[in-house]
């Protein structure tokens, strides 16, 4: 049914001949293992330039692979001619290198045409039964609706026991996949070299695809399963930018400082157990009192008798300092000399002023 895949050509309608189909696989094969390994950034110009490239490769593959009807579901893997194993491949590396293209505006878009290329994939080897697996489930059948003869479904108990038994046997699979893929990649190297250098026999050739084959697809069912976790996250975040900014709360206003007290005697006895807080300024207060007269010095008149006696003795020094009198200049030289000895405040213990 296959032709041999150096005949595998098509005529362009200006007449010219197109590339070979082996060619355009090569060619996106190898793009993509040059993004995959690479070291740059994934958003770096030179690396989107060639995901673009190796995903225009595989589509042109893809088209001729599908004007020649390599494939057919009547047909068995052992009947499949060895150079047309390979093409297995294509939807597997066009979503491999879809899911390499960097644009968050179209993000969405990208994982769910990505998803499509892995499930046809996995479909056609299942067909073929290339390896045993289980087929994911597809985005339509994957959302469990009620359905008419179902009005009212039971719902299950919030037990964690199928929670857990769901786990355990999912990463029992992904164990079970990620040893298959490395006893694969094992196998792979042993014989790489003899099938690049065309020296290998045709079943090692034949071996050697069938082998990428089941190695893309526990890739493959990885993908799906990280696919779906963030389609779903991509969704919410839609959903979330539609429903446009939700209003800010609206301020409260701030509590005052309070303490419970363990009855309402103790709240008597003891008071808030706090200070309490400050209502009035300190000129304030003076400014009440003073009205009240309740100041120290308010209310208590001051003699005559005592403010002559204050105007005597500043009179008497004065005329002492003017009279040079002994005693008195005897005095402040005293005062002065014991200023120079002490410094201010000393003996003050009490600090009294």
């Amino acid at each position: 049914m296959a032709a041999a895949e150096d005949s595998n050509c098509i005529q362009n309608p200006s007449g010219s001949e197109a590339p070979k189909l082996s060619d355009l696989l090569d060619r996106g094969w190898k793009l993509y293992d040059e993004v995959d390994s690479t070291n740059e950034s994934s958003s770096s110009n030179a690396v989107q330039v060639k995901v673009k490239r190796g995903i225009m490769q595989l589509e042109e593959a893809t088209r001729m692979v599908s004007q020649l009807d390599l494939f057919s579901r009547n047909e068995a893997l052992e009947e499949m001619a060895t150079a047309d194993v390979k093409y297995l491949l294509l939807p597997a590396l066009l979503g491999a290198l879809t899911m390499k293209q960097v644009n968050p505006n179209k993000r969405l878009e990208h994982v769910q045409t990505a998803r499509v290329y892995f499930m046809d994939f996995l479909e056609r080897c299942k067909e073929y039964e290339v390896c045993s697996f289980q087929l994911p489930r597809s985005n339509e059948n994957k959302a469990d609706t009620p359905t008419e003869e179902q009005p009212n479904p039971v719902v299950p108990l919030p037990t964690s026991q199928p929670d857990l038994i769901a786990m355990a046997t999912q990463r029992q699979a992904k164990i079970e996949r990620f040893n298959q893929r490395k006893e694969t990649e094992s196998k792979l190297c042993e014989i790489r070299g003899l099938v690049e250098s065309g020296s290998a026999e045709e079943d090692m050739v034949r071996d050697f695809y069938l082998l990428h084959v089941r190695r893309w697809i526990t890739l493959a069912l990885e993908e799906i399963d990280s696919i779906d976790q963030e389609i779903e996250i991509l969704k919410r975040m839609e959903a979330f930018k539609q429903s446009g900014p939700q209003p800010s709360p609206p301020k409260r206003p701030p509590m005052k400082p309070f303490i419970l007290t363990k009855d309402a005697v103790q709240a008597k006895v003891f008071g808030a157990g706090y200070p309490s807080l400050a209502t009035m300024t300190v000129d304030d207060w003076y400014e009440q009192h003073r009205r009240q007269g309740c100041l120290p010095d308010q209310g208590v008149p001051r003699s005559a008798a005592d403010g002559n006696a204050e105007e005597d003795e500043r009179a008497e020094r004065e005329r002492k300092e003017e009279n040079d009198d002994k005693e008195a200049l005897q005095k402040a030289r005293d005062w002065d000399d014991w200023k120079d000895t002490h410094r201010r405040g000393y003996g003050n213990r009490k600090n009294m002023g």
